[in-house]
């Protein structure tokens, strides 16, 4: 028996009914659920409609040969006919059997939309970043040379972190700050439009990104304002803010990635 073609819209019982009856024969017996749901590609309400119309049509004629005495083969025409057999009613033709196990209906109108849904979202292809890179790369020359430069006017400069440990080693401090302020920024302005964060350390991540991107504006700003005038060493107010920062960014890092760890 060859199974019916699959369609986009699902076959009526009406017609599957004639290939059921032919698999019945086939197989010299009414088949069973899961052979109806196989071979003619159907879910469950269908093959229990199915089911019941084979039943209707199909009933097998009652075994009475079982009630008849084997050694008695002459027929006694004064005994009395034999009671009719109990049939079972037959199933009532409004509501098929449904089993207790739900079992899901294949929609193949609705499969046909959902892969053309999921064709057309493979070609959406997502937008490409490289072009940021090339972006922060002057902007990263200028924010470097601006920090280092305000640095160095707020009294930050070759320090020695080792001393009697490694006399030799030195750095210079000013880098701390494009490393700490401008680091944090970005890393702030991530987590808030990421959406992945509960909702307290999105709302504090995005103060502290639009705070921090305004600190680093500022301090660019006061650099050239103070290169530009021929200052050498910083009014004690900017000095004193410069000063606070990394202090500031440690703090403000350590709060992030506890809220980011935390559920609301």
């Amino acid at each position: 028996m060859t199974a019916p073609t699959l369609s986009a819209f699902p076959r009526p019982v009406e017609d599957l009914i004639p290939a059921a009856r032919d698999l019945a024969t086939q197989l010299g017996e009414i088949p069973s659920r899961n052979r109806i749901k196989k071979e003619l590609r159907v879910g469950g309400p269908k093959a229990d409609a199915i089911l019941a119309a084979l039943a209707r049509t199909d009933t097998p004629p009652a075994d009475t040969e079982a009630t008849t005495d084997p050694a008695d083969t002459t027929p006694d025409p004064i005994a009395d006919l034999p009671p009719a057999p109990d049939v079972p009613p037959a199933a009532d033709h409004g509501s098929p059997v449904v089993s207790e196990q739900a079992v899901p209906v294949a929609d193949l109108g609705t499969k046909v939309a959902i892969e053309a849904d999921q064709t057309d979202s493979t070609d959406n292809r997502r937008a490409v970043a490289w072009p940021v890179v090339l972006l922060a790369l002057p902007a990263f020359v200028a924010i470097w040379s601006g920090w280092v430069g305000l640095g160095g006017l707020t009294g930050f400069g070759i320090v020695h972190p080792l001393p009697g440990i490694w006399d030799s080693f030195s750095i210079n401090s000013a880098i701390t700050l494009p490393i700490g302020v401008e680091t944090y920024g970005a890393y702030a302005l991530y987590v808030w439009l990421s959406g992945r964060v509960p909702e307290r350390a999105r709302r504090f991540a995005k103060w502290s990104a639009l705070g921090s991107l305004a600190i680093g504006a500022l301090g660019q700003v006061a650099y050239h304002l103070l290169e530009a005038a021929g200052v050498t060493s910083a009014p004690w107010w900017i000095t004193t803010a410069v000063a606070c920062l990394p202090v500031a960014v440690l703090g403000m890092g350590a709060a992030l990635a506890h809220l980011v760890r935390t559920h609301d």
